[in-house]
């Protein structure tokens, strides 16, 4: 006869169903959000890395556009820098050979000038020149002849107006005058031409043949 023991098999189930539960207990679960954290952070780890890296390669991408960019212009650039120093150079020479023309032309003028002032019955014994200022010595027969020329050279833009130093009368009728100017050839204006006797474009020059009368008056 076979016996069967109900009790005992009545408990069995309990214990299968004890060591089959799918809990979890404590030290499983700080293990799992252990492990979880960790990957969440080298995740976020790698996608800062990732974005910093696009950032880098867009900004080397725009250095060297730029770059590219100076590189193109470059010949253009020394170009300009060639253009600007041979203006320079240039413009250096242009002012040179106008101050030597200036200076070639400087005493050639006022000669010009002072021969054209020269009324009737005066000439000239001196003329000195320093760099803005003129000194005449001569004789005239007369005082107005003075006055003339005074006032020819007055009337000469380039020249300021003459101050009369002095006079004297030495034998023989003749006046002996000083005369004292600055000039100028920085402004050009209209010379007065025509006019009275004493103007002049129709006074004789240095040259004229009433100079000879001189060694008769300083005798």
């Amino acid at each position: 006869m076979i016996k069967i023991n109900l009790l005992s098999e009545g408990k069995r189930p309990t214990a299968v169903r004890k060591k089959t539960s799918g809990k979890l207990d404590g030290k499983d679960v700080g293990q799992y959000m252990l492990l979880v954290g960790i990957l969440v952070g080298l995740m976020a780890v790698g996608a800062a890395w990732w974005l910093q890296s696009k950032k880098n390669e867009a900004k080397e991408a725009e250095v060297a556009a730029a770059q590219h960019e100076v590189d193109l212009l470059a010949s253009v650039i020394k170009e300009v820098d060639d253009y600007k120093a041979k203006k320079a150079e240039l413009e250096r020479k242009i002012g040179i050979i106008n101050d030597l023309k200036a200076n070639q032309r400087g005493p050639v003028r006022v000669m010009d000038y002072v021969s054209r002032a020269l009324p009737e019955l005066l000439w000239l014994d001196q003329l000195r020149m320093s760099a803005d200022s003129i000194h005449v010595e001569g004789r005239a027969f007369n005082t107005n002849a003075v006055a003339n020329f005074i006032e020819n050279l007055d009337k000469v833009p380039e020249f300021d107006e003459p101050t009369l130093k002095s006079t004297e009368a030495q034998q023989g009728g003749i006046y002996k005058f000083v005369i004292n100017f600055n000039y100028s050839f920085a402004s050009h204006k209209p010379a007065v031409e025509g006019g009275t006797s004493g103007t002049p474009a129709s006074a004789p020059t240095a040259t004229s043949p009433k100079a000879p009368a001189t060694p008769a008056a300083t005798g």
